[in-house]
């Protein structure tokens, strides 16, 4: 339900009707309900579902990855997808600031860490230059993502791909 739901955000903002939501899923709306009562308990379980599957992305990549570099690229698109794809579930948590603000931090608690290692694998193995924070790192390509939805013109990955590759260490 939640990847269906997600599906349906993007496509659609997160006011998209729940029943566009219950048949992408292939469940009535009576069982999305059930779950999740209002529409801010799916868009929190939406978002943490997302969160999650970032920051679990991460070793998995680093682990299969050709190059630490490449994982870390690769993360790196994974997290773009995350923040170019929340259509307005960012106003929609601003509502509710103490939620938002556990929310930021859960946010912040799992991805930092998951970003950091990937940087660290990367510096330690040649391919990057050294000293970049995680949280900076993520700040900056999360800048270059705000946009993105309203400019059909700006390409957030295409600049956030030239981020990324500055991080090379020259050969």
């Amino acid at each position: 339900m939640l990847d269906a739901a997600a599906a349906v955000f993007v496509a659609s903002g997160v006011e998209a009707p729940i029943r566009d939501i219950a048949a992408r899923a292939g469940v009535g709306t009576a069982t999305i309900y059930r779950h999740f009562p209002t529409r801010a308990d799916l868009i929190i379980a939406v978002y943490r579902h997302q969160v999650e599957a970032c920051a679990e992305a991460g070793p998995a990549l680093l682990e299969s990855g050709a190059t630490p570099y490449a994982a870390l690229r690769q993360w790196i698109s994974l997290f773009v997808d995350f923040l170019v794809t929340k259509h307005g579930l960012a106003a929609v948590l601003r509502s509710d600031n103490a939620g938002f603000d556990t929310l930021h931090a859960y946010f912040l608690d799992r991805l930092v860490p998951v970003c950091g290692r990937l940087l660290d694998a990367a510096t330690s193995s040649g391919e990057i230059c050294s000293g970049v924070p995680p949280h900076e790192l993520m700040r900056g390509v999360g800048n270059l993502c705000i946009g993105a939805e309203s400019d059909p013109h700006y390409d957030a990955r295409r600049m956030v791909d030239l981020l990324i590759a500055g991080l090379r260490r020259p050969r």
